[in-house]
């Protein structure tokens, strides 16, 4: 879990991050939404790219000019990027589409809006040299995310942007690997079997969920944008590790212990040697997790043709 120092080349990270951030995310999306207003086209500026030079900053590391076609970057890190960030949403009672900005349905009128903050990241795993690409040839897998901290309170002006980082050939993120094997076997192969003309769905990897914490992924940065949609907009950094620190001896991000089902907490409570459900802590470190298993997998795959709405 130490990255290696002599691909370590870019410096001032700090400040051109701030930088980065706010010429290459937070400006377009400014003028996007400007525009939005206007075309009443979606906002939404995809984070791919952009994650990469993110990542690079976060890391002190450099890619290698290659796109899709190669590694993320120099020391052969996965880079992958999600944003929630002005998804779009919908109207509960038509069933419309409904831009972020907008707090009535433009079909409909409605003010009932259901608010979508459920990007994820995607991994496709489509054969064996895939999936060993990924659990052991790439150490490290970097993820970057994009939200809103404050969503549950419909607080669309702060941003949220964070990196975290699993290391596939540590034992701390061993569960990393048995969970893209779990999806390789026992859903993509298994659909692959039954379903010769349908797509299977790529491996979902969900940010705050129970998987993802299953990982024990550490943070290495994160920060709030304040006053994002103004030219008054204020970035300011909470987390940062820098980018020559052995990760060993960081600690992973801490599991709401509300995402736990039943049999899950009883687990804890025989590991912690607790009387009761209700003595579980509110937050599971990644010692406690040690014993929680993986769940069940559910195979599942995408037949639904596209269909343009009808007006």
């Amino acid at each position: 879990m130490q990255p290696n120092r002599q691909l370590i080349t870019i410096g001032d990270n700090l400040n051109q991050i701030k930088q980065l951030l706010t010429e290459l995310v937070l400006e377009p999306r400014i003028n996007a939404l400007k525009w939005s207003r206007i075309t009443q086209q979606t906002p939404n500026i995809k984070i791919g790219y952009p994650g990469q030079h993110l990542a690079s900053l976060i890391t002190g590391m450099p890619g290698e000019r290659t796109g899709a076609r190669g590694h993320d970057l120099a020391d052969g890190s996965e880079v992958k990027s999600c944003s929630r960030i002005d998804q779009l949403d919908k109207c509960k009672s038509c069933k419309a589409a409904v831009a972020r900005i907008e707090n009535l349905c433009p079909e409909c009128g409605s003010g009932k809006i259901q608010r979508n903050n459920d990007s994820k990241w995607l991994f496709t795993i489509t054969s064996e040299n895939d999936l060993r690409v990924l659990t052991q040839e790439v150490r490290r897998v970097i993820f970057i995310l994009g939200d809103y901290p404050n969503f549950e309170a419909n607080d669309f002006e702060t941003l949220r942007f964070q990196c975290f980082e699993i290391w596939t050939n540590s034992e701390r993120h061993s569960r990393f690997t048995e969970i893209m094997t779990d999806y390789y076997h026992k859903i993509y192969l298994t659909n692959k079997k039954t379903n010769l003309t349908g797509k299977i769905a790529p491996k979902n990897f969900w940010p705050y969920l129970y998987e993802f914490y299953l990982c024990n992924p550490i943070l290495t940065f994160s920060c709030l944008v304040h006053n994002s949609t103004t030219t008054s907009l204020k970035i300011e950094v909470q987390t940062y590790i820098e980018p020559d620190l052995d990760r060993s001896s960081q600690p992973s991000i801490l599991m709401p212990a509300k995402l736990l089902n039943k049999q899950e907490k009883k687990i804890i409570i025989t590991k912690l040697n607790l009387k009761n459900i209700q003595d579980v802590p509110q937050m599971i470190t990644e010692e406690m997790r040690h014993d929680l298993p993986l769940r069940e997998s559910k195979t599942f795959s995408t037949k639904i043709p596209y269909q343009r709405r009808k007006k």
